[in-house]
């Protein structure tokens, strides 16, 4: 079972996002519980939280068909101990959020070095702030995705993922989530069937298909290992729908949220039904 969605927005509560979502016809999404560009937000009340939880039964979402994605401004890697304790603090708070809801995933970035510290120091770091994270909450994975590589960041190549999972001592609350525009700016060939196989054989050796908790659906403006991060509609961009159609035929990519993040919300609902065509096709 393919679960197929959009990043919708949460705007007037995160209710709301599973209204939207229903709209789409999807059969997963993703959403913010909070503004992701603010450190802080007021905590999640009970009217807010039985809200979310009476929509997502109304329309059939269960937690593994939804996927948070945390705020942009945590860096979990980051060289100063102050801003590194800050990060840490603000994804402790989105994974607490979650948990509340009744999600059972949080995305997100895994952080950047910003040119102060080694990569290999700045990846330990990342999964220390993950296993403390870990300590002090229940029920949700931490899902790291892959990046494009842009500025200093790191999880661009799938070793670095599997070195974050290395170093996190409870293997089973870490998962990934494999961005298709990402993988594609970060060196990871998909244009053919070919490129797809190859790109995902060596993801199985080196991270393994048993951490893939979700993946973002998009097309990329940017090019083929340019470590630039620019998303596109399905079709539109440089790498073709080549993999998309594939993906929705492969079994591995079973069971987990598969969420666009292309340009046009306007034509989200297209692209999810064209999607679930291709299961088909």
């Amino acid at each position: 079972m393919k679960y197929i969605g959009a990043h919708v927005s949460a705007s007037g509560g995160v209710d709301q996002a599973v209204i939207r979502a229903h709209e789409l016809e999807a059969t997963a999404f993703a959403l913010f519980t909070k503004n992701q560009r603010q450190w802080k937000a007021a905590p999640l009340s009970i009217e807010v939280i039985d809200a979310f939880r009476a929509a997502c039964e109304k329309y059939n979402y269960g937690p593994q068909q939804i996927l948070p994605h945390d705020s942009f401004l945590i860096n979990l890697g980051h060289p100063v101990m102050d801003a590194l304790e800050k990060s840490r603090d603000a994804f402790l708070d989105e994974m607490q959020r979650a948990d509340q809801l009744g999600l059972t995933l949080l995305n997100f970035h895994p952080g950047s070095h910003l040119q102060q510290i080694e990569e290999e120091a700045c990846l330990k770091r990342i999964a220390e702030s993950v296993n403390i994270a870990l300590d002090k909450s229940q029920n949700v994975t931490a899902v790291i995705e892959n990046t494009a590589g842009q500025g200093s960041n790191l999880g661009f190549r799938f070793e670095h993922l599997a070195t974050i999972i290395e170093h996190v001592e409870d293997k089973s609350r870490v998962g990934v989530c494999i961005d298709t525009c990402h993988a594609f700016a970060g060196g990871y060939d998909l244009r053919t069937e070919e490129d797809c196989v190859a790109t995902f054989a060596e993801f199985e050796r080196i991270v393994g298909f048993k951490y893939l908790r979700g993946m973002h659906l998009n097309d990329a403006k940017s090019a083929f290992g340019s470590r630039v991060d620019r998303h596109n509609s399905l079709g539109e961009g440089n790498i073709g729908k080549t993999v998309f159609s594939w993906l929705m035929k492969d079994s591995r990519f079973d069971g987990i949220p598969l969420i666009l993040e292309t340009i046009n919300p306007d034509i989200w609902k297209d692209e999810i039904a064209w999607l679930k065509a291709q299961q088909q096709a």
